[in-house]
């Protein structure tokens, strides 16, 4: 099994690249998501999925680990194949598909060619658990006075009937980005992103 491939980039479109190594040319499809993210690049270390068929041996790159977990995860579920994982990843970024599962966001899937609600219903039922547990709650980067505030800001917002897991991540997002000193400010900051 191939874990990654590091090389020069001789071709390039949105949809695979080519990547020169060791003598060998790797064709290798990406999504959207990656190839903004490698476009610019010459020389490039990408993390590979193989999907070995009884008639196919087919490489799927990607720049970023989360990626890559949510590409094998989508797969997983019957009815869902890698190009359909790839559109998906191609339509939303990991994060925005991380929260359409944890959000129950039929909608957001059905928004992504070839996924009907049936389709977007199995996906969030076969994944919501899995995509908690790889998400947790991560908490325990931040300083104590940082943590006290969250878990006020937390409280609150749940009162007010936002998403536990939305509100996770919106307040993590916004302690990674700047220093609060009161709850008043924080819950102030998300209310502004929630909505």
């Amino acid at each position: 099994m191939i874990s990654y491939i590091k090389g020069a980039i001789t071709y390039k479109n949105p949809t695979f690249v080519i990547i020169e190594t060791g003598g060998i040319g790797y064709h290798v499809n990406v999504s959207l998501h990656t190839y903004a993210q490698i476009e610019k690049l010459e020389q490039v270390k990408i993390l590979i999925h193989q999907h070995i068929k009884e008639d196919s041996n087919t490489l799927y790159g990607f720049n970023e680990e989360a990626e890559r977990s949510l590409f094998v995860l989508l797969i997983s579920v019957s009815g869902i194949g890698p190009n359909t994982a790839r559109v998906v990843l191609s339509s939303m970024t990991p994060e925005e598909v991380q929260s359409s599962i944890l959000g129950e966001d039929v909608a957001a899937f059905n928004r992504v060619k070839g996924i009907g609600p049936k389709t977007a219903k199995r996906i969030i039922l076969d994944l919501k658990d899995k995509v908690m547990k790889d998400s947790g709650n991560s908490a325990a980067n931040f300083s104590p006075q940082d943590n006290t505030l969250r878990e006020e800001a937390l409280s609150a917002l749940v009162a007010l009937g936002f998403a536990k897991v939305t509100i996770q991540k919106a307040l993590n997002k916004i302690l990674r980005e700047d220093k609060f000193t009161s709850v008043e400010q924080l819950i102030k900051v998300a209310l502004k992103q929630l909505s």
